[in-house]
């Protein structure tokens, strides 16, 4: 059976939310672990690059101890062999000038601080000069930013997502380039962030560190696991909650059953109550009758043989009725009674038991008999036949004799027998006629409203259907269709 797609849209959603909630909660994990790594490899950076630095200084500060030293064997001489970082070493004695103003400048903040004091900062070039005031002779160093880095030590791939670079003032000697944090790459903030001034006073860059994060770092391989998870889990639980529900039906259904029982079994007992009425009245109508033949004299024995005859009759109907009932309840689907019988001969029979009272209203049937045969039970048949003559008869017991009138038209439409029943009767209220067939639905005051409910049940378990209409000028008919017989 398909799944009501508002039960899957309600467990879909709740995937959905479980999803983005843990998902939320293992990517909000997930970052806090790598800005913390990212802490931890920038504080590495930051120590290499401020050692280094105080190099610089430990450099400068020899060179003027081992001062003074002949000229051409000067221990400067040989630094750019010893520290690639060192493009250039400048000597200046008290009696020269320094060749650039900003390394003259840089002598006094030196002298003035009596430590190494920065000079120009190059970013285009890439590289920044460095000097110490020394009496008698100053020495200035001119430093590449790109070999001052320890590569080898460095924790961040130059080719990697981190940007580093080192800020003074407005000069930035850019270290490595990073990515931008855009895109599929980046979020809508600026990332993981470290700016830290180096620990070297002589040289106070600031090194700017920063790692664009988005969407493309996040642990996909564990969310779709989470995601996965979770789908099972409520998959299990709507399976669960839907077998409880399927229980549950279940359980509804056979109470429903149980008590659909009870009541077919009500209303069987009330239809045998009310099929088994009328021959027994009968049968004590015609017995009281003997009695009181029996006590004329002469003895009136042809008609005292007709009513035994009668009660005769009303007994072996009311037993054919037990016995029908009880096939129907113990073999519901049994079809062997059925059997061709003359439609007409039936309607004849039914009509033979309601003389007393078809004189009593002054009726005389008027019969159209195309010779139809049916397959049907002859028992079963009498009973509707009963019920729908014995119904339009008390249809027109409250009308003026001159209305009262009974037709009975039996034809062949297709492959069915029909009989309409039209009597010249008050007809049926509209308000009935939608439920005329339904049990407990009477048009007689004290009715059970059983006998054209059972007599439709009877028809349609023959194969056949019974219906009813209003009729003008007046009256009602009731239509029977019985399968007709097979030729022989």
């Amino acid at each position: 059976m398909p799944l009501p797609w508002s039960w899957f849209t309600r467990w879909f959603i709740a995937w959905m939310v479980a999803s983005v909630a843990l998902g939320t909660v293992v990517v909000r994990a997930d970052i806090a672990a790598r800005r913390e790594a990212f802490q931890s490899d920038a504080r590495t950076a930051h120590r290499l690059l401020s050692q280094r630095a105080a190099q610089h200084d430990a450099i400068l500060a020899t060179l003027v101890l081992l001062d003074p030293a002949p000229a051409d064997e000067h221990p400067s001489t040989r630094l750019p062999a010893l520290y690639s970082q060192v493009l250039k070493v400048w000597r200046r004695t008290a009696a020269a000038a320094w060749p650039e103003a900003s390394l003259a400048m840089a002598d006094d903040r030196s002298r003035a601080a009596a430590r190494p004091a920065l000079a120009a900062v190059d970013g285009a070039a890439g590289h920044y000069d460095l000097v110490l005031a020394g009496v008698p002779v100053s020495f200035a160093l001119r430093i590449e930013l790109d070999r001052w880095v320890p590569w080898s030590d460095w924790p961040f791939a130059s080719d990697g997502a981190v940007k580093a670079d080192l800020a003074h003032g407005t000069q930035r000697l850019p270290l490595q380039p990073g990515r931008q944090a855009s895109g599929w790459h980046g979020g809508v903030t600026p990332g993981f962030v470290f700016d830290k001034v180096l620990d070297t006073p002589s040289q106070p860059f600031v090194l700017h560190l920063q790692r664009a994060t988005g969407p493309a770092d996040w642990p996909w391989g564990r969310l779709a696991a989470v995601a996965l998870a979770l789908a099972v889990l409520m998959a299990t639980a709507a399976a669960l909650q839907r077998q409880r529900q399927q229980r549950l039906r279940t359980e509804q259904l056979l109470r429903l059953a149980r008590t659909a029982r009870l009541n077919a079994l009500g209303e069987l007992a009330a239809g045998v109550a009310h099929e088994l009425n009328q021959p027994l009245t009968a049968l004590i109508a015609s017995t009281q009758a003997a009695r009181r033949l029996l006590d004329d004299d002469p003895l009136p024995r042809a008609t005292l043989q007709e009513a035994l005859g009668h009660a005769r009759d009303q007994a072996g109907r009311a037993a054919d009725v037990v016995a029908r009932l009880r096939r129907l309840v113990e073999k519901p689907g049994d079809a062997r009674a059925a059997q061709p019988v003359a439609l007409g001969a039936a309607v004849r029979g039914a009509l033979g038991l309601l003389q007393p009272e078809l004189r009593r209203l002054g009726i005389q049937p008027e019969i159209t008999d195309a010779g139809v045969n049916v397959s049907a039970d002859p028992v079963a048949l009498e009973q509707i036949l009963h019920n729908l003559l014995n119904n339009a008869l008390q249809a027109m017991d409250s009308v003026p004799a001159a209305q009262r009138r009974l037709q009975l038209i039996i034809d062949v439409q297709g492959d069915r027998g029909v009989l309409r029943v039209h009597d010249g009767g008050t007809g049926l209220a509209p308000e009935l006629l939608a439920q005329l067939f339904q049990p407990f639905t009477s048009t007689k005051a004290g009715g059970l409203g059983l006998g054209l409910s059972l007599s439709e049940s009877l028809a349609s378990a023959m194969g056949g259907a019974l219906s009813a209409q209003n009729v003008q000028p007046a009256g009602a008919e009731f239509r029977l269709e019985l399968p007709l017989a097979a030729a022989r």
